[in-house]
């Protein structure tokens, strides 16, 4: 009998040994960089995202040059229009603020990739993602014409410069629509990061918050995933979209959903993004300042599980700290 023990530890006795088997490296070109922009001339803190607010435009250009300084690539932005309408007009308008945002940020840095959200919840009065309708007594969205307006608000992002568009609405039929209007305006090269599995989920409580986008009637479980639902239908929502043209997958949230990621991932050869989402960030923040969690070593952690678990990249609030963290060691 063999009374050779194989010692795992060996590998792990100081630092450098340790990096030189590191199977999953985190880099801050995996993330991107969430901005909330709206048309005041002051910044305004999030109170329930610590560190987080809504940039004037021209504290929204400081801040995607204080990502790229980082090593940050790609930028995210969401819209908070002075005005709302009951379908969202401000989404798709010439000079709508993520389009002021996207013009001011490629001038500046025209380096940096600037993807735009395309939806209208955070444009509606009613805080839905597109036409409010009424069926069997349930407040929900009408699909079909909604798909216009998300058509028409993906190739206005376009004119102005956006170099990704984000369909995060999950209509049915949303990525075909979105990529008929952008090849038909000439948009032939601007990819598509389609939110294809995104559930209804009780994680994104402080980003209704920061964008205003709280329905006011009903709300979004009847185009949302259900957060019960199984991996047959995550991969049916994944596979329509890839059918219909989507150059990027993205899972939302992140952390219940990390097997939904790993299954997208192994199922799925297009690049795979994940969205740390405000309630998760939220909770780390609240843990740290209470004193109960090492915010930096959670943080990082957090991220190196979800792109172990297959994300290419992750749309994180966490993103400036930790490329600095990640720079600092």
């Amino acid at each position: 009998m063999s009374t050779l023990i194989y010692r795992p530890r060996r590998l792990r006795r100081i630092a450098s040994m340790r990096a030189l088997t590191r199977e999953v490296t985190l880099n801050p070109a995996h993330f991107i960089h969430p901005l909330f922009v709206h048309e005041e001339t002051e910044d305004t803190p999030i109170k329930t995202m610590p560190g987080v607010v809504r940039h004037s435009l021209d504290s929204a250009v400081q801040a995607a040059r204080t990502a790229w300084e980082l090593g940050i690539r790609s930028v995210i932005l969401f819209g908070i229009p002075r005005e709302k309408d009951e379908v969202g007009s401000g989404a798709y308008a010439e000079h709508g603020v993520v389009q002021q945002a996207t013009r001011a940020i490629k001038a500046a840095i025209p380096e940096m990739t600037v993807i735009a959200d395309t939806c209208l919840c955070e444009y509606t009065s009613h805080g839905h993602c597109g036409h409010l309708c009424e069926v069997g007594g349930v407040w929900t969205v009408d699909n079909d014409p909604t798909l216009e307006l998300l058509a028409n608000t993906a190739v206005s992002q376009a004119q102005a410069g956006a170099d990704i568009v984000a369909p995060s609405s999950m209509m049915d039929g949303q990525v075909g629509a979105i990529r008929a209007a952008l090849d038909g305006a000439g948009f032939a090269h601007v990819p598509v990061m389609s939110y294809a599995v995104k559930y209804a989920s009780a994680y994104y409580g402080p980003f209704r918050d920061a964008a205003g986008s709280a329905p006011s009637k009903g709300d979004r479980s009847t185009y949302q995933m259900d957060a019960s639902g199984g991996h047959r239908e995550a991969l049916r929502e994944a596979r329509l979209d890839v059918e219909q043209g989507a150059d990027y997958l993205m899972v939302k949230p992140a952390l219940a959903y990390l097997d939904v990621i790993k299954l997208l991932r192994d199922e799925f050869d297009l690049p795979l993004v994940t969205y740390n989402v405000s309630g998760e960030y939220a909770l780390i923040k609240a843990a740290a300042q209470l004193g109960f969690m090492d915010e930096r070593r959670t943080v990082l952690e957090t991220l190196t599980g979800m792109h172990r678990a297959g994300a290419d990249a992750i749309i994180t609030y966490h993103a400036i700290d930790a490329a600095r963290w990640l720079k600092e060691s």
